[in-house]
């Protein structure tokens, strides 16, 4: 009989935010597929429906649950009517938003939309799940981060310091949460063909000059980091704890 694999996700419940679509219903997928019962979240009642249809079409087991991860009372609610269920086992911090403009005309709302969709939802959706993995002595957490944890680039240096501060929040996570037995990871992906990226895809000039500045020469597919959140969730990742895993094609790693 073959050996059970570190990887079999069966019996675990996972909240994926941010997950109607793009890299999160990717990641969705890619943990439904290994055995976990997935829970896709977002604002928009009428997407996560379809996005369920889409996973359970598949024989995959997925449910939803709407709330604003940005809204502190909403999270707190939300979580404990799904702890109330069942334990969520792995939470991963997909929810994020993208604005472009050089930073001496950055308006300051859009600063404070960036930061709260893409770090203080992370920090309330993971303290509120935290609470039970604690209690439980055991859980994962993957916050997905960027290469801009890493780097920087013109007209987007405040979603630059928000993915920077998730990189280190998670960091402050496992330093807090490691000893009570969970395991805080994040994903850092490259450049992805995503509906946040449409315009950079469409741009032909951008493309070329991603496609020779990246070792793999070429765009990511969303599916290419369903490995990393599917390793970071699993017994396999039992002593991994508050590091950024970079799938990007090699781009961080050259100059």
């Amino acid at each position: 009989m073959a050996p059970r694999t570190p990887f079999n996700l069966e019996g675990r419940r996972a909240l994926i935010t941010g997950s109607n679509r793009g890299i999160g219903l990717a990641l969705a997928r890619g943990l439904a597929e290994h055995g976990a019962e997935v829970i896709v979240n977002g604002r928009r009642e009428e997407p996560l429906i379809e996005a369920v249809a889409a996973l359970r079409s598949d024989g995959l087991l997925a449910s939803h649950c709407r709330f604003d991860v940005t809204k502190a009372d909403e999270v707190t609610r939300s979580i404990a009517q799904l702890e109330v269920k069942a334990p969520i086992d792995i939470l991963v911090n997909n929810a994020g938003t993208q604005y472009r403009m050089s930073l001496e005309a950055f308006p300051d709302d859009k600063w404070e939309m960036l930061m709260k969709t893409n770090v203080t939802s992370a920090f309330l959706v993971a303290k509120a799940v935290a609470k039970g993995m604690i209690a439980r002595r055991r859980g994962r957490i993957v916050n997905i981060a960027s290469v801009q944890s890493e780097l920087a680039r013109p007209t987007i240096a405040p979603y630059a310091a928000s993915k920077g501060a998730i990189r280190n929040l998670t960091r402050g996570m496992a330093a807090d949460w490691a000893r009570y037995g969970l395991q805080i990871n994040a994903i850092a992906p490259g450049y992805f063909k995503t509906s946040l990226n449409r315009d950079l895809i469409a741009d032909p000039d951008f493309s070329s000059w991603l496609e020779d500045r990246t070792p793999a020469g070429r765009w990511g597919e969303v599916a290419e980091l369903t490995g990393a959140v599917v390793f970071l969730a699993s017994d396999a990742a039992s002593f991994v704890n508050g590091q950024t895993l970079y799938v990007d094609g090699g781009l961080t790693a050259t100059v």
